[in-house]
């Protein structure tokens, strides 16, 4: 009876096939394991670049978490947490002085349009946008002060005209402004000496007046304090005045000396020459 064998060469090519099958197998799995499923942090947000689907996908922007997406299209993502530009930089000011101004810009990307602000500016927008338009705004704003007003009595004022400067700027870009810092203002120092001593002066009068003014409202709350004594005194003499005449007095009067007459003692009546004189009544003991 004849037996049917394979020959080596035949399971040998099965074994490669195999082989072969499996690591394309594995490629696969690999391939879609790495780009199919995509992990979005907190604090970040994405734009889909589809390759063969007209590329960059602005206006569908996805959250944080797993995102399911084609190995062969990208999932950019950006940090749309609040950040912050700093700059030391040179300004002229409105009497021609140069002065340093370190100034700190606040910031975010606004969520909902980082496929535009990916599209038109890419990752480096902050030193495009951010940096370029806090110069600008910074040194207009400079322009239009004295070295006493950023150094001191004005410069809040300075830091508020150039938010409203660089706000647009900003929104313009697809970029939330948060806030705008003076951080520091350097003149030089015989400038700045002169600016403090002239400071110094200033709160000295400043105090003197105050001391005057509260030595004046004291004096004039005494003076109100008499007034109103006085006129009450006044007013107390007048009711008593109207209300206590002769008539009363000679009531009191007979009152007093019936009260007497009706004493057990021994007395002495005298009576007054005058009409309107009470009878005196002398008593002696029992």
């Amino acid at each position: 009876m004849a037996t049917n064998r394979r020959s080596p060469s035949v399971n040998q090519s099965k074994l490669i096939r195999f082989a072969i099958l499996g690591v394309i197998l594995l490629a696969v799995i690999a391939i879609f394991s790495n780009s199919t499923f995509v992990n979005i942090d907190a604090g970040e947000s994405g734009v889909l670049f589809k390759k063969f689907g007209g590329g960059l996908d602005k206006d569908n922007v996805y959250g944080q978490g797993f995102h399911f997406v084609m190995p062969w299209n990208q999932m950019i993502t950006y940090d749309i947490r609040e950040k912050m530009a700093k700059e030391e930089m040179k300004v002229i000011l409105g009497e021609g002085l140069a002065i340093t101004m370190d100034v700190a810009v606040r910031y975010h990307p606004m969520a909902n349009k980082i496929g535009y602000l990916h599209e038109e500016l890419g990752k480096d927008y902050e030193d495009i946008v951010v940096v370029n338009s806090l110069r600008s705004a910074a040194r207009e704003v400079a322009s239009k002060f004295t070295p006493q007003e950023v150094y001191s009595t004005k410069k809040d004022e300075v830091r508020v005209l150039i938010e409203q400067l660089i706000a647009p700027l900003l929104e313009a870009r697809y970029l939330k402004l948060v806030r705008v810092d003076i951080r520091d203002i350097s003149l030089p120092d015989a400038y700045r000496n002169a600016i403090e001593a002239k400071l110094e002066r200033e709160q000295a009068v400043l105090r003197e007046q105050q001391e005057a003014e509260r030595i004046l409202i004291e004096a004039n709350a005494e003076a109100d304090r008499k007034r109103i004594e006085a006129q009450a005194i006044k007013e107390f003499q007048e009711i008593i005045s109207q209300g206590i005449n002769d008539k009363y007095l000679k009531l009191k009067g007979i009152e007093a000396t019936t009260e007497l007459a009706k004493s057990p003692n021994s007395k002495i009546v005298v009576i007054g020459t005058d009409s309107d004189q009470l009878p005196l009544i002398l008593g002696g003991e029992k």
